[in-house]
């Protein structure tokens, strides 16, 4: 039996009758910039994740790139984060000019810890002339960018308590978390800006690359959208300089599509995962393999379903030969990536993150997967623990 880590062929089927009569008036009309799906998928997603306001972008890449651009996030300043996270998160904040403070992460969530954020401020921080600065480094701490991993949102309630008790904004990086919750809010209602990912592997997947930004205060929105037009208002009017983050309106009307069915594909999700629970229980292996934790009060939409596993490289091996799919998120944490190395940060600095990255393996959960399928999957695991 074989069952990939993701096949979107059969979700396809499901909504090709619809997008493609749409794709092809798109086609006819020849405008596939800035148009009226984009506009429709800007208010389309805002209102889903409890928003006023839609950006759409090329990437959830430059939607995070966008959204320090937008806040005056650069050179002299620094962002904490996660260093356990896909590399959008710190590559961006590098790309902008400012130094990303990598701090761990939750073991139970994979998520950043605030505990960890508390700890340093009170002890590598001082406020000088009112703003928040970085005693080794002098730098400004400008902002925290929180990542909502695996379809999970950050704990946000006491993230967002020292944000505001020390002037920083709030960027939440939700690129696998449209539609999570957190005691009743949406992923991307929290902060400043929300930053969504359509990559194609998503739990709402373009047909290639594209992104959005979600904000609440209609300034900001304002100058996200010009940014994202190389900061022209009107054309050929420059005064920001900004970038060329447009969606396309191909993607946008693929995601309108899409946008429909997305909470039955994440109930499937959540079924799936549900019964993965209840395989793996049944085959002994609850003390062996640590399955997912849902915090309380919350939707976890399970963009990955992540376990830990003893001798993880030998069981993803293992589970290849059975024909099963696996990805390792994330393999080296971004403290620890070489291009990181002028951080002067070292192994040990981020023990969770690390372990994270030692014990993580992602298995297939997406909706269209049927039961014998997941089975194959929990005896696949079951043998190989048997086996020793």
């Amino acid at each position: 039996m074989q069952v990939p880590l993701l096949d979107l062929k059969l979700q396809y089927q499901s909504f090709k009758a619809e997008l493609l009569p749409l794709l092809e008036s798109i086609c006819e009309s020849q405008a596939f910039i800035l148009g009226p799906q984009v506009t429709a998928l800007e208010a389309a997603v805002a209102k889903y994740s409890d928003c006023e306001f839609g950006i759409g972008v090329s990437s959830g890449t430059d939607a995070l790139l966008l959204a320090l651009m937008g806040l005056d996030v650069g050179p002299g300043d620094e962002v904490i984060t996660s260093p356990y996270t896909f590399f959008a998160t710190g590559g961006t904040i590098a790309r902008a000019g400012a130094r990303p403070v990598y701090l761990d992460i939750e073991p139970s969530t994979y998520n950043l810890s605030p505990v960890a954020v508390q700890r340093f401020v009170e002890e590598s921080c001082e406020v000088r002339d009112g703003v928040l600065v970085n005693r080794a480094t002098g730098g400004r701490i400008r902002a925290l960018m929180p990542v909502h991993l695996y379809g999970q949102c950050a704990d946000m309630k006491p993230l967002l308590e020292i944000a505001k008790r020390h002037g920083l904004a709030v960027i939440e990086d939700a690129a696998q978390a449209i539609g999570s919750e957190y005691a009743g809010a949406r992923a991307g209602s929290f902060g400043a800006v929300g930053c969504f990912s359509f990559f194609p592997s998503k739990n709402l997947g373009a047909f290639g690359d594209a992104g959005l930004c979600t904000a609440r205060d209609p300034e900001l929105a304002e100058k996200l959208r010009v940014l994202r037009v190389h900061g022209g208002k009107p054309k050929y009017y420059h005064s920001m300089i900004g970038g060329n983050f447009r969606i396309d309106e191909l993607q946008a009307a693929v995601l309108n599509v899409k946008l429909k069915h997305l909470d039955g594909w994440t109930e499937g999700r959540q079924r799936n995962a549900a019964i993965y629970r209840e395989l793996f229980e049944r085959a002994g292996l609850a003390s062996t393999v640590t399955l997912p934790y849902e915090m309380p009060n919350s939707r976890h939409i399970y963009n990955q379903f992540v376990i830990r596993a003893p001798e993880r490289d030998r069981l993803k091996t293992h589970l290849a030969e059975a024909g099963v799919g696996t990805e390792i998120y994330y393999p080296v944490p971004l403290h620890l990536q070489q291009c990181f190395a002028y951080l002067g940060m070292k192994s040990g600095d981020c023990p969770e993150s690390e372990r994270a990255a030692r014990e993580t393996l992602a298995l297939p959960v997406y909706g269209e997967l049927t039961r014998g399928q997941l089975e194959h999957v929990v005896d696949s695991i079951a043998r190989f623990y048997r086996a020793g």
